[in-house]
């Protein structure tokens, strides 16, 4: 699984050009965007550091280096803390460690979200469980189970382009997602073999890959081509579940008397009451 710190250092570099950081741009460049002395000057590093950062042998980098560097190549929050989890990874016990299994307090709260559409998604964005109105949005239920991960329904699954209207910011933003969970377990063999999969499999996702975009999943818009009631138009809201730092409760939101919030009630009309379903 490609994801080393070099790697993003110099898909960051090539996005900025030099008059945008006061320095000059005449002369032939072999390189798209910054230098790496150019990075070094700006971010107050030796040259020679530079670049064995850039290799991966820059051992413990500080937090004042990495800050430093960040802020020379823009990087956001996100973006930063993926180069501190590059830079510094995790020794192989973390690395190795699993999810946890869904907590039984965890299956009632999404028992009891009845008029909201949610589930709890893990590790490698492994769908662990969803509730009644969840599944009637999302059809986890009715899926393989090799579907019920995010990234994989996304680009593998035939339906997934007319079941998400703008499959293209889906596709951008779970690729995303994921390479930041590369980041922060780079030894992970599962999640190594989850994106060699599909970087096989997927065009698309091989191209998204190797732009190295990085994104937390918070908040959002998501557009959903329902097969019952149509175009369902959702916020959604991430929530982490505290106690299990891998696993994050999404939840689907419509505004009251809205359009969706309509179709919402059709759906969950069609919807018995009970325990929450989850993954076998």
């Amino acid at each position: 699984m490609e994801n080393t710190v070099g790697d993003f250092l110099r898909s960051r570099r090539a996005r900025i050009r030099p008059e945008e950081v006061g320095l000059p741009s005449h002369g032939r460049r072999r390189v798209q965007g910054l230098r790496r002395e150019e990075v070094a000057l700006l971010a107050g590093v030796s040259v020679d550091y530079y670049i064995r950062l850039e290799q991966g042998r820059g051992g413990s980098a500080s937090d004042a280096v990495l800050g430093a560097v960040a802020r020379v190549l823009r990087l956001d929050e996100v973006e930063a803390a993926h180069l501190r989890a590059l830079a510094r990874p995790p020794g192989p016990a973390a690395a190795a460690r699993g999810g946890r299994p869904i907590r039984e307090g965890t299956r009632l709260l999404l028992d009891l979200m009845t008029g909201v559409p949610a589930f709890v998604l893990g590790r490698r964005m492994d769908v662990l469980a969803w509730n009644a109105l969840g599944d009637a949005v999302q059809g986890f239920s009715a899926a393989p189970p090799e579907l019920r991960n995010a990234a994989r329904h996304t680009f593998l699954d035939p339906a997934a382009r007319a079941f998400y209207p703008r499959w293209e910011a889906v596709a951008a933003e779970t690729v995303a997602y994921l390479r930041l969970d590369a980041g922060r377990h780079p030894e992970d063999p599962e999640l190594a073999a989850l994106v060699g999969e599909l970087s096989v499999r997927s065009e698309e996702f091989g191209r998204l890959w190797a732009d190295h975009q990085v994104r937390q999943k918070t908040h959002g818009v998501k557009l959903i081509r329902h097969p019952l009631v149509g175009e369902l138009d959702f916020g959604y809201e991430t929530l982490g579940v505290n106690g299990c730092a891998e696993q994050t409760l999404v939840t689907y939101t419509a505004a009251p008397g809205s359009p969706t919030a309509r179709k919402l009630a059709t759906l969950t009309s069609r919807t018995a009451p009970g325990v929450p379903v989850a993954a076998e």
